[in-house]
């Protein structure tokens, strides 16, 4: 597992430096909520954008209101010294420590960190020093941090550089350690607007929306083992670790691995690791895609894949593509393949969630692209989550890699785009979550396509791992076994009726989810009126049969077609098991 040959990246080797790193941190406060406390709601919410000049403004304030506390305090005890007398003075004469103003001396302490690591400010040493005073600056040196900066002209102490991006992550287990909240520090690649310039081909990526999305919507369970591929800075992995016994992580580029390692012995504590058997549980492994895992299966797989969606240049090579994203391959060929290998990588009954994007020809379904890649015996359920045109998608990624900041070249490789994608037709490129599964015989067969824009709540993952189990339990019944099933409506539904004004009757009558997908569904007069009856006190046959009657319909035909349709909003989770 060891990649040391990989060059400007932290060092994971010296495990007493990275306890005082660890220590350090957690002695000033650098955690997610901590650091959102400092810089208050608007400007946190702005750092998730990447926006850094409202937080700057925060921290400057902080270290201010704790150099004036400081200045006041010793104020007044140069005070209360003169009116004791020199003599006593004397007598009492020590190092004096700044009086604490409400905690202004911690949250400087804090800002210091927070412009360090996570708005890429060069930071003097000697506040580094005294806001991480067990590791100080040789210390964040020595495991390639950060850098020295040399005082200009003598005329400035000697600061301090972020050599990356350091920063605070937390979620929410149930099982875990203090209140259920899993807290880490996660290392990876300065972004652009944390240092100025084009990015690195290499560039190891941190954590973005693109790797939270996949975190909220993975459809968790207990397993074996499970893969990361493409695993990046390591956030995948970091989750897996709560609920597989091993993990293989793997990727194309030595650097993602070697950060990697790094998070994972700086947080090994909080992930249940032992830092000098890292192997024991986690094994990371060198290559493209599927290669380094070949001829092995998995329970579970993740993958936020490098899926843009590039133009391709005659004679370009690895070295003129950015690795955590693009893979080199021309339209969506990368999701494509990708999908269809899958089958083979998983065990009978085994899961895989990826993020991708996919083209939308003329003429076409946004689905029919991604039906196609689906090989026989793989179940699939995608949501699409957006859908651009061209040029949206081009001003999106150009615009990620900072290339806006050569005008010739910008302009050049949006006509590449354009131009790309008129080549094949395409009209619109879709982005969203896929989950598939090499289904055992005893499971249900999916086969779903949905296009859902709107929002929906997250973590999803939990709601389709529910709608997932809720499949397999329907799968289990045949129709009498359901019609003798007590159903409920769910907690989160809603009723909706509208009609005109003076008719007698609704013309339309909607349910509505207030959680999870958050669907919406249609009813009809027979389907709101079962719905109505599901209290739990009859049978779901009973109540077709009641309705039939009502309605002068008591035929088998009607009630099997009924319960077809409740079966229908049953999986979808309108309706429980009472």
């Amino acid at each position: 597992m060891g990649h040391e040959t990989a060059v400007d990246v932290p060092s994971a080797g010296d495990l007493a430096l990275l306890r005082r790193l660890a220590a350090d941190f957690e002695a000033v406060g650098y955690t997610v909520d901590d650091v959102a406390e400092l810089v208050g709601p608007a400007a946190h919410a702005a750092l998730s954008r990447d926006q850094i000049v409202p937080a700057l403004v925060a921290t400057e304030r902080a270290i201010r209101a704790a150099a004036e506390a400081g200045r006041a305090a010793q104020a007044g005890r140069a005070a209360e010294a003169g009116r004791a007398g020199e003599a006593r003075l004397a007598a009492e004469a020590r190092p004096a420590e700044p009086t604490d103003d409400g905690g202004a001396a911690r949250r400087a302490a804090l800002a210091v960190v927070v412009r360090l690591f996570l708005l890429g400010r060069d930071e003097p040493e000697g506040a580094v020093a005294a806001a991480l005073p067990t590791i100080g600056p040789s210390g964040l040196v020595e495991l390639g941090l950060a850098e020295e900066v040399p005082a200009r002209e003598g005329t400035e102490p000697a600061r301090l550089r972020a050599r990356v991006d350091l920063r605070p992550y937390a979620w929410v287990d149930a099982e875990a350690a203090g209140h259920g909240e899993v807290r880490l520090w996660v290392a990876s690649d300065l972004a652009a607007h944390q240092r100025p310039g084009i990015l690195r081909r290499d560039h190891v990526l941190g954590i973005g929306h693109a790797s939270t999305t996949l975190v909220q919507s993975t459809a968790r369970r207990p397993v074996g083992t499970a893969l990361d591929l493409g695993t990046g800075c390591g956030i995948q992995t970091f989750h897996l670790l709560r609920h597989a016994r091993r993990v293989v992580a793997t990727d194309v580029s030595e650097r993602a691995l070697a950060f990697t390692r790094f998070n994972l012995v700086l947080n090994a504590g909080q992930l249940g690791l032992d830092p000098e058997q890292l192997d024991d549980r986690v094994d990371l492994r060198l290559g493209s895609l599927l290669e380094p895992v070949a001829g092995e299966r998995f329970d579970f797989i993740v993958s936020n894949p490098p899926f843009v969606i590039t133009p391709r240049e005659e004679g370009e090579s690895a070295e003129d593509q950015f690795t955590y994203r693009d893979a080199g391959l021309p339209g969506d060929q990368l999701v494509a393949g990708l999908v269809a290998s899958l089958w083979d990588a998983l065990a009978e009954g085994g899961t895989a969630q990826l993020l991708g994007n996919w083209e939308v020809r003329a003429g076409g379904e946004w689905h029919d692209r991604v039906r196609s890649w689906v090989p026989e015996g793989l179940d699939a359920w995608v949501l699409q989550r957006e859908l651009v045109g061209p040029e949206q998608y081009a001003e999106t990624w150009l615009q990620d890699a900072s290339e806006q900041l050569d005008p010739e070249a910008y302009a050049k490789s949006y006509a590449a785009y354009l131009d790309d994608f008129a080549s094949r037709g395409t009209e619109g490129i879709g982005f969203g979550m896929m989950w598939f599964r090499r289904t055992a015989p005893d499971q249900a067969r999916l086969n779903r396509f949905e296009s859902l824009t709107h929002p929906i709540e997250q973590p999803i993952g939990p709601h389709w791992q529910a709608a997932v189990e809720r499949a397999d339990w329907l799968h289990s019944l045949g129709p009498s076994q359901f019609a003798a099933v007590h159903l409920v409506i769910a907690d989160d539904v809603t009723e909706e009726r509208h009609q005109r004004p003076g008719a007698e009757h609704p013309g339309v009558v909607l349910v509505r989810q207030g959680a999870g997908f958050r669907r919406t569904a249609l009813l009809s007069t027979e389907q709101a009126g079962f719905i109505s009856a599901c209290d739990g006190e009859l049978a779901a046959g009973q109540i077709a049969a009641a309705l039939g009657a009502l309605l002068g319909r008591d035929d088998e035909e009607f009630s099997h077609g009924l319960l077809r349709e409740i079966r229908e909003l049953t999986e979808d989770g309108f309706l429980m098991k009472a």
